[in-house]
């Protein structure tokens, strides 16, 4: 690969946004391999000054605007396509939270030989994350255990190239030819799952996907969980955490597990309303 295309999308972030790409930037002058790298970043509407200072940081950040309503899916979305007007070998996903490791490069650029010469194509390569703190995976690729119940096993480096069934892309690099064959992120997700579609969707069509053997960088998994208080809120409220984009994104989710786990999506309808009417029952008996 000559040419990359770094994506990032960021929301009033700016420091862990300016964090990561200072490490991309490292990380690029500290490889051995000789390629040509675009960053493209969408700013949703922050008001924290992020895209100013990066103007300042990083002038050749090529950077489009959002009014708030894009979240990662369409903000990714958005730097995708603006990158496409352009030709490029491979598009770089990263997580604005995300800090790279120097290795980066060397262990996705492997990853893309290494599925060339065992499947004899190109293909999608995950760097898995580790909390900076503990050391633990954070983020990385995953196996299907059971599509029925939906359980996963997500796989942290063990030295060698692991094929995985769906993955985050806090760390993913899509080769040009994947993009030729089944485009962008799909439409329909506003924050999560685009991720885990859009790596199930290259499986679909057997395109192998690669968690690298080493860990790419560090990322923490500081989401809140979304049942802590969900018993003790109003009705409307619950209404509101269940169809929010950054909550459970109810009707991203239905549509997700129509595409990929039709037999678990009778469940999941159920379940959703379920937890919205009866929430003590659902945190008490149901929720694993």
């Amino acid at each position: 690969m000559k040419k990359i295309a770094a994506l990032y999308t960021c929301f009033n972030r700016k420091e862990k946004t300016l964090a990561s790409l200072s490490s991309l930037d490292d990380a690029r002058k500290n490889t051995d391999h000789d390629f040509n790298l675009d960053i493209y970043l969408t700013d949703d509407g922050s008001t924290d000054g992020t895209s100013e200072a990066v103007k300042k940081e990083f002038p050749n950040v090529n950077i489009m605007y959002g009014d708030g309503n894009l979240f990662w899916a369409e903000g990714m979305r958005t730097s995708w396509k603006k990158a496409m007007e352009k030709d490029y070998d491979g598009y770089l996903l990263l997580n604005d939270d995300v800090e790279i490791y120097a290795n980066v490069f060397n262990q996705l650029f492997s990853a893309h030989s290494y599925c060339k010469n065992t499947f004899g194509k190109s293909g999608i390569y995950i760097g898995p994350t580790e909390d900076k703190e503990t050391g633990k995976l954070t983020y990385s690729g995953s196996l299907v255990l059971s599509k029925l119940l939906y359980t996963q096993k997500r796989l942290p480096p063990n030295g060698t190239f692991q094929k995985c069934d769906l993955s985050n892309a806090n760390i993913m690099l899509v080769s040009k030819s994947t993009v030729e064959k089944i485009g962008i992120l799909s439409e329909g997700y506003a924050h999560g799952m685009a991720d885990y579609d859009y790596t199930l969707t290259a499986n679909k069509h057997k395109i192998p996907v690669l968690v690298t053997p080493e860990y790419c960088g560090h990322c923490a998994n500081d989401h809140k969980d979304k049942y802590e208080d969900f018993a003790e809120k109003t009705f409307a409220e619950r209404k509101k955490i269940l169809y929010s984009p950054t909550g459970l994104a109810f009707d991203s989710y239905l549509s997700y597990m129509r595409k990929f786990f039709p037999f678990r999506y009778p469940v999941v309808a159920f379940f959703g309303w379920f937890k919205l009417y009866f929430p003590k029952l659902y945190a008490n008996y149901f929720r694993r």
